[in-house]
């Protein structure tokens, strides 16, 4: 006849298989139940608010990291793990699908941008951007707050554009380089800089800088935002999120940023 203690023994192997079982059942689809991405810093408004939108109504948690294109394309690189790679620029996307990192019938363009100059609201005055415009004179014995001009998107459509106007010789000495876009925006809204190129969207998102002028469009490179889900990834959310992100349902949290959507 069984022991006390030999159906107690019994009653816990039983119950830790049980538990077992359940564990197997259940981490797959709640790992599944989550979406990692890494998002050019502009995009960092419109996107919270489009995946807020989407974790209340699918019930799937999206985690995003912020940063320049540039450094999260370098942090895939080097193996970081994430589900989808929006870009503020297509050259990092193609960077990442030479080396085979994105999957590529997943890539599409997202939305557009603009780059605008920026200054403090309170010293804010209209200035009319037009090759050969004063930059230079205005900026005085301040800074020209920029993304980095050789790797963030932002500071490449910026410098392209002063180049093409023909002034970056003149102000090339007196940027200030920072690591993303909205490093470059705040510079501007604490002060620090007397002005600034940032995208639209940027300008938008910080009460505290004022736009004084709009880079006309045929003086830079389109602005196109592309996306795509990394070929590691084997989450079975990411396709949906995908077709969300260019649904009619995120388009409102975009464009309300500033952003245009591409067709």
């Amino acid at each position: 006849m069984p022991t006390h203690r030999h159906c107690l023994t019994s009653i816990l192997s039983a119950f830790a298989a049980v538990s077992l079982l359940c564990l197997a059942t259940v981490s797959p689809a709640s790992a599944a139940e989550k979406i990692t991405v890494f998002a050019a810093a502009s995009m960092k408004n419109a996107l919270d608010a489009a995946n807020a939108a989407y974790r209340a109504d699918k019930g799937v948690d999206v985690t995003t990291s912020y940063a320049a294109s540039s450094a999260l394309a370098k942090q895939i690189e080097a193996g970081a793990p994430a589900d989808v790679f929006i870009s503020a620029d297509l050259d990092w996307m193609d960077y990442l699908a030479g080396k085979q990192l994105i999957a590529p019938e997943t890539r599409s363009n997202l939305v557009g941008n603009r780059i605008v100059l920026v200054a403090p609201k309170d010293k804010a005055k209209p200035v009319e951007i037009k090759s050969g415009f004063d930059l230079a004179g205005l900026l005085g014995d301040s800074r020209l707050a920029m993304g980095s001009v050789e790797s963030v998107p932002a500071g490449k459509y910026g410098k392209a554009a002063l180049e093409k106007l023909g002034v970056w010789s003149a102000v090339a000495s007196k940027v200030a380089g920072a690591e993303n876009v909205r490093g470059a925006l705040a510079l501007v809204s604490r002060g620090e800089a007397a002005y600034g190129i940032v995208y639209q969207t940027d300008a938008a998102a910080d009460p505290g800088v004022a736009i004084v002028g709009t880079f006309p469009q045929e003086t830079h490179p389109p602005i196109i935002y592309p996306v795509a889900a990394l070929s590691a990834s084997k989450n079975p959310s990411v396709a949906a999120y995908l077709d969300f992100l260019k649904s009619p349902k995120a388009a409102p949290f975009f464009q309300s940023q500033g952003f245009a959507i591409l067709k």
